[in-house]
């Protein structure tokens, strides 16, 4: 377990799990270690008829800048890249409650992409979502390749994706990608009412009405899949070494 990921269940919000980053010294990037527990929250839930809807909460300015750089460099020069991303993101795409998210600031790479498989998101009015996939001589990830274009568009998907432009909160709620902009200091109270609210009605049918609006993950899963192999390959390439090595020197 690591104590960079916050897994809370509030007394004021009863049936929410908070699966909180909590790394903000390193603008929340993600490591296998938090990975894993959030995989093991995701699945935790699943399996626990009191949690009804699951929260992702980042911190003050910051939701995540996504993959720790460090694992990708040490894959980049031979060691294993392990199963912790993949099993997370196939926990994210079959989770059987709701998952809300509320983000401040900075939601970058898998920071932003996270939110395609979130029912709703709240942002701040100063939050920037950005993927610099190709950038860093990668390819997109969490089969943001396959729901982004449906969502919003080719056209603005590939801004995301491959221009790899950063959205606003105002940009990114024009395009679908998040429910709500507000107040930096509101996001945590609207994302955990939202939450209140979901978990508030008969779960039974709250699940069917879910499970209709998203339809079968088999597709998401198989574009998950994809993506992870070309996403291997090219973290193996010296394109992507030279990428991260000047990442890293900044």
């Amino acid at each position: 377990m690591t104590d960079h990921i916050i897994i809370e269940r509030p007394e004021t919000t009863p049936h929410v799990q908070i699966i909180r980053f909590n790394r903000p010294e390193k603008k929340n990037a993600i490591t296998r270690a938090m990975y894993q527990a959030m995989t093991d929250a995701l699945k935790a839930a699943d399996d626990t008829p009191d949690i009804r809807v699951n929260v992702f909460l980042g911190t003050e300015g910051c939701f995540s800048a996504g993959n720790d750089m460090a694992d990708f460099l040490a894959f980049a020069m031979g060691g294993s890249m392990g199963r912790e991303v993949l099993d997370f993101l196939a926990a994210l795409a079959t989770a059987k409650k709701p998952v809300v998210s509320g983000v401040d600031g900075l939601a970058i790479g898998i920071g932003a992409t996270i939110h395609l498989h979130c029912d709703l998101t709240v942002a701040s009015e100063r939050s920037l979502f950005k993927t610099p996939f190709v950038d860093l001589a990668l390819v997109p990830e969490a089969a943001s390749s396959l729901i982004a274009p449906r969502l919003m568009g080719h056209q603005r998907a590939f801004a995301l994706l491959a221009l790899g432009e950063g959205f606003s909160a105002a940009e990114a709620k024009e395009a679908g990608l998040i429910w709500k902009v507000t107040a930096p200091e509101a996001v945590e109270a609207e994302t955990l009412s939202l939450a209140a609210k979901l978990a508030a009605k008969p779960p039974e049918a709250l699940r069917i009405a879910r499970d209709l609006i998203r339809g079968e993950p088999d597709a998401i899963l198989g574009r998950i899949a994809e993506e992870a192999e070309l996403f291997a390959t090219r973290l193996k390439t010296a394109e992507a070494r030279a990428a991260f090595e000047a990442f890293m020197k900044r």
